[in-house]
């Protein structure tokens, strides 16, 4: 009776294990997931704010300003995400000579999130254990 009782704790206690890490098992992939997700979310982002820049048919001495910051919510499989893109400009005003070619810079930073803080992204404070973020920068160059 004594080795009975045994052999059921033992094997509860293995059905307990595998039960948990079965589930760490499959919260990883969604992780994962996830995670692959946010990074086309914010390579999205990217890509918005570097049209927004380019489309502009300004002369060189008059190059765009940045878009303002903006959160948006893509759609189709990203739309679980909001991703938030900054510009910045160099110089701010006018262009920089290289040569005989006047070029304005742009530092685009988009961040992906699933959880988002007040609609944009970086979420603030402490994240949960399904938070996913994600954060991609470019700089571009226009005449």
């Amino acid at each position: 009776m004594v080795t009975m009782i045994f052999v059921l704790v033992i094997l509860a206690a293995l059905g307990t294990a595998l039960a948990a890490l079965s589930q760490r098992q499959a919260l990883g992939s969604a992780m994962d997931l996830n995670s692959a997700r946010a990074m086309q979310a914010a390579r999205a982002g990217l890509e918005w704010g570097a049209w927004q820049v380019m489309r502009n048919p300004a002369a060189p001495a008059a190059a765009p300003a940045c878009p303002a910051t903006t959160s948006f919510v893509p759609g189709g499989t990203l739309s679980g995400f909001t991703v938030t893109v900054v510009c910045s400009r160099t110089p701010t005003s006018g262009t920089v000579s290289d040569g005989a070619t006047n070029l304005a810079f742009y530092q685009l930073t988009a961040t992906a999130c699933n959880l988002p803080s007040g609609g944009a992204c970086p979420a603030t404070g402490t994240p949960n254990a399904v938070y996913v973020e994600r954060q991609l920068s470019w700089t571009l160059a226009r005449p």
